[in-house]
């Protein structure tokens, strides 16, 4: 159920018919949600803050969750297209400022007749902090309790308490965590 005060702040354009579920603790402002196509799943759990971002999901049985306590900033672009994709980000993450997260690139690169960039599902667990302008681009998982520094691009997946840099974003960094000095 969407509450009234999601619709003052937020912009809603929804296509089809789909299965969307917003915590009533979730705090969204300025955000832009698009769902389009058919069977879509879009989950945004308990205490979610989601700050001028945008959420798209656009294709068929597609599914975006977000994961309880997750804090999204400004700017941050989400999306899952295309048929069949997943964009699950874990519970306890932090995405900052201007960070883009897509299984699809967007458009269809052929070769010989066949595309050779089919859309491909991604997976952020939990307690991941992303810090301002990463990208993470389609087929990736990042392991639980990662960082990913600032401006680094991910093409490849990450294990998790590992702390990746550049583009394309490598390890640096082993068996670390992070905390939000707010929180403790």
């Amino acid at each position: 159920m969407v509450r009234f005060a999601l619709r003052v702040r937020n912009r809603f354009k929804i296509r089809g018919t789909h299965a969307i579920s917003i915590d009533p603790t979730a705090k969204l402002r300025g955000c832009k949600i698009v769902v389009k196509g058919k069977n879509n799943r879009l989950h945004i759990g308990a205490n979610v803050k989601l700050r001028d971002c945008e959420l798209e999901l656009d294709g068929n049985n597609c599914t975006l969750l977000i994961g309880d306590s997750t804090v999204i900033g400004h700017n941050s672009y989400i999306s899952s297209r295309e048929t069949n994709t997943e964009l699950i980000i874990g519970e306890g993450s932090m995405l900052s400022r201007n960070v883009k997260i897509m299984t699809s690139d967007g458009h269809d690169i052929i070769r010989n007749g066949q595309r050779i960039n089919a859309a491909r599902s991604i997976h952020i667990g939990s307690g991941v902090w992303l810090a301002d302008n990463v990208t993470v681009l389609k087929g990736v998982n990042v392991g639980g309790h990662s960082v990913i520094g600032i401006n680094s691009t991910v093409t490849k997946s990450i294990g998790a308490n590992v702390i990746a840099v550049g583009n394309p974003a490598k390890v640096v960094h082993n068996e670390v965590s992070w905390r939000d000095e707010l929180t403790y």
